[in-house]
């Protein structure tokens, strides 16, 4: 359904702006004449230039939440879901977000279900999301599910959040002491191999292997970005591999200092999700599917679809998960009693916040050790070049006095 730009007086007689859907430019004069506007103004909307495009931006975590919050809480007041949905539409501030709420609502308003409508858009509302809200359809707590929908997402945005943290770090700090080592090795020290020449004499060992090393780097060098590039590319195509995607995301969970930050986090996005998702009155075997769909993490993922593959055979969640070798034994036990006693959710949601809680901890002890770390190396490494640089001045100094 087309949208119209409209400018208008209120009853007060104060000046309005805003837009509309309607059928065509008369259904759209007239419908703001029933609301009491005057003078009105309307025109077809332009057409953003930058809609559809990559430009136009994303829907960040916030506006998520916000639009599931409100959303919620319209709901919960009773608010019809057409005409919540046409207030969204009116005050949501990201345009994609804004764009694909019109269409839905035209969708909802030409009979689909809010289930049907949001699925046509997987790229702001995943199938996690999806699914969850035909839950809510079903059993009359669409409410309820949003406000759960709107916590799960910011949880995992902060989950999410913290490992980025971890990660940026110690990874800025190392293409730092590789830049700073590079422009000594590239720049510096042939400066100082030309002074030495004109020295004369044997060099310490220290310093003629550093000069060795800059030589090899300076006649190496394109060799060694094209080597560079090429491994980055041999790697992303070797991880879309699916063996490939298999090993090294094993490899990631068991790798030192790195590997158990990575598997709490796994645990906890597994813990989240699920216990969201079975709160909510989604079916175990749908949700294990998101789940594992969603774990980022290829190792999770098979052990997830095994333990889908078992409960339909009339089998328990937490065998093959325990298969995995990821989830701690405690993680075992807790899925166990849950599915004994059909508290499956409430269990998996103290799993989730515990596990949350390990990760805040784990990133500050990272974080703590990784900083050292970094500043000894970076220290042993360029106090090592120019101490080796400054040996011959110290022994030419040396034999003067």
């Amino acid at each position: 359904m087309p949208i119209f730009v409209y400018k208008a007086k209120n009853r007060s007689n104060r000046t309005v702006k805003g837009d509309l859907d309607a059928q065509s430019l008369e259904v759209a004069e007239n419908t703001l004449r029933k609301k009491g506007f005057t003078s009105i103004k309307v025109k077809p909307k332009p057409k953003d230039l930058l809609e559809g495009t990559f430009l136009e931006g994303r829907v960040s975590t916030r506006d998520m939440v916000v639009f599931s919050r409100q959303f919620a809480t319209m709901i919960n007041s009773g608010i019809p879901i057409l005409q919540a949905l046409q207030v969204m539409c009116e005050q949501t501030e990201n345009n994609k977000l804004r764009r694909k709420l019109y269409e839905i609502r035209n969708d909802v308003e030409g009979g689909a279900s809010l289930f049907d409508a949001l699925s046509k858009h997987p790229d702001v509302f995943d199938s996690l999301y999806t699914n969850m809200v035909n839950a809510g359809e079903t059993g009359g707590i669409l409410d309820v599910v949003l406000n759960r929908l709107s916590e799960y997402i910011e949880k995992a945005a902060n989950l999410k959040s913290k490992v980025k943290g971890a990660m940026i770090y110690p990874a800025v700090v190392s293409f730092v002491a590789v830049a700073v080592i590079a422009i000594i090795l590239v720049f510096v020290i042939p400066t100082f191999e030309k002074m030495f020449a004109d020295f004369g004499g044997a060099l310490p060992l220290p310093t003629q292997i550093v000069i060795n090393i800059s030589r090899w780097v300076q006649g190496n060098i394109l060799w060694l970005i094209l080597g560079g590039v090429a491994a980055v590319f041999a790697f992303s195509w070797f991880y879309r591999w699916e063996k490939g995607k298999t090993l090294v995301d094993r490899w990631l969970l068991f790798i030192p200092v790195f590997g158990p930050l990575l598997r709490k986090v796994a645990v906890a996005r597994f813990s989240r999700t699920l216990s969201t998702m079975v709160s909510s009155g989604v079916p175990i075997l749908y949700s294990l599917d998101i789940v594992a769909r969603t774990s980022g993490n290829k190792t999770i993922e098979n052990g997830v679809l095994q333990a889908k593959k078992s409960i339909a055979e009339g089998q328990t969640l937490a065998e093959p998960l325990d298969a995995t070798g990821v989830f701690p034994p405690m993680v075992i036990h807790m899925l166990s009693i849950g599915e004994t006693t059909g508290a499956l959710d409430t269990m998996l949601s103290k799993v989730a916040d515990f596990y949350d809680d390990e990760v805040d901890v784990a990133v500050s002890a990272l974080t703590s050790m990784i900083e050292p770390i970094m500043i000894v190396f970076l220290g042993v490494v360029v106090g090592g070049l120019i101490v080796s640089m400054y040996l011959p001045i110290f022994q030419i100094a040396g034999q003067v006095m």
